[in-house]
């Protein structure tokens, strides 16, 4: 019977008598030498095809950046996005300011004649309309000055009138008759400053307002020029703030204002000035817009966020996800045009909101892509596909 034979046996036999026949160092030799031919192949067919096709340089500017992009785009498929047709609308254009609100007009009430303080009329705080009556000085002797002076003015009268009738018998000059008339004026003159002063007793409300504060006291000896209390006219109130000379353009009298008061009341209001000099510290522009007061809420020197409605513009309303911005840093959104070519729009905002922004520099209808606007270059032609409801509030949020 033969014995089983062994591939692996006869490998290793064989291998043991390689050994024995070849030396050691020769063997070696020619492994280093294998090797060195392998890694000469190699190395020279990296070197070929480097020699034989130049690599492509990298892009330097966006604008080359996007042109590689769309050359690319030429060699593969078309890229599909997704857009949602926008409807413009017509919205104000508004310019916001930082501003208060303050009284139209402070005024101190002063006496304009002297004398004790009889009674005061009003305290802080009190409402008074035009011609209420606010402190009163006591008469003391300004009856009997009236009496005497009117007694004066009758014999005045009666001098004059005798006068008169000597002259027409020509027995009396024209001199006599002029002192007797100089003497009949001056007369009436002390009647009227009597009665004048008399009406001044009483000190009454140039305007109808709010006192903020007394300064007399009865029983008070005041002289002429004291003051009697402080008067604040708060309807209209006032509305101020500074633009800057960017935001003066469009400003004028007469446009309509809404302000947020610091305590979240929103009032309604007209421009009434527009300042043409501007400050010299700070280079803004003051203005003013009036707002009804009637029941005197607003108080002044209230913080307020004025808007100010310079011009009807056509705006579409956008989430702030669509914005990107072009090769020259100017801000915009990516559309798509009839014939399936992205097109970038740039756009300037109007206003906020909590459901997005408004901006204005599109066409009246556009498709705006809502979807892959970042994988996308201007002039790219593109698979444009309407997007789903879902997609829309997901941009949105």
């Amino acid at each position: 019977m033969l014995a089983p034979r062994y591939p692996f046996n006869e490998f290793k036999q064989a291998f043991a008598e390689s050994e024995a026949v070849i030396p050691y160092s020769a063997r070696m030799r020619k492994t280093y030498l294998t090797a060195t031919f392998i890694a000469v192949c190699i190395i020279g067919w990296i070197a070929t095809g480097l020699l034989e096709e130049e690599a492509a340089p990298l892009p330097q500017t966006i604008s080359a950046k996007n042109a590689q992009q769309r050359a690319q785009a030429e060699d593969r498929p078309l890229t599909t996005v997704r857009v949602t047709t926008s409807y413009a609308v017509e919205q104000d254009r508004l310019t916001s300011v930082r501003g208060q609100t303050t009284n139209e007009r402070s005024v101190v009430v002063q006496s304009q004649v002297g004398g004790l303080v009889q009674k005061r009329w009003v305290e802080r705080g009190s409402v008074v309309g035009q011609g209420d009556v606010l402190c009163e000085i006591s008469v003391e002797d300004r009856d009997a000055n009236l009496k005497e002076a009117m007694a004066g003015l009758a014999q005045a009268k009666l001098d004059l009138d005798g006068a008169k009738q000597l002259a027409a018998k020509g027995l009396q000059s024209d001199a006599v008759i002029a002192g007797a008339e100089a003497r009949m004026a001056a007369a009436e003159a002390v009647v009227q400053r009597r009665k004048l002063e008399k009406s001044r007793l009483k000190i009454t409300a140039p305007f109808a307002g709010i006192v903020e504060d007394t300064h007399m006291e009865v029983g008070q000896f005041v002289t002429p020029g004291a003051s009697c209390v402080t008067l604040v006219d708060l309807d209209p109130m006032l509305l101020i703030g500074e633009v800057s000379e960017q935001h003066l353009a469009g400003l004028k009298p007469g446009l309509p204002v809404t302000a947020t008061l610091s305590n979240g009341d929103v009032v309604a209001g007209v421009l009434r000035f527009v300042a043409h000099v501007a400050a010299p510290g700070t280079r803004t522009y003051a203005i003013e817009a009036l707002v009804a007061n009637p029941d005197f809420s607003i108080a002044s020197g209230m913080t307020a966020a004025l808007s100010i409605a310079v011009e009807q513009v056509k705006v579409h309303q956008i989430t702030p996800a669509l914005l990107v911005l072009d090769d020259e840093g100017q801000s915009g959104v990516r559309g798509v045009t009839a014939d399936q070519r992205v097109r970038f729009y740039s756009v300037e905002l109007i206003a906020e909101g909590n459901e997005g922004v408004w901006v204005s520099g599109l066409p009246d209808v556009v498709d705006l892509i809502v979807v892959g606007q970042q994988t996308v270059v201007a002039g790219e032609q593109v698979d444009a596909q309407q997007a789903s409801n879902s997609i829309l509030r997901g941009n949105q949020g």
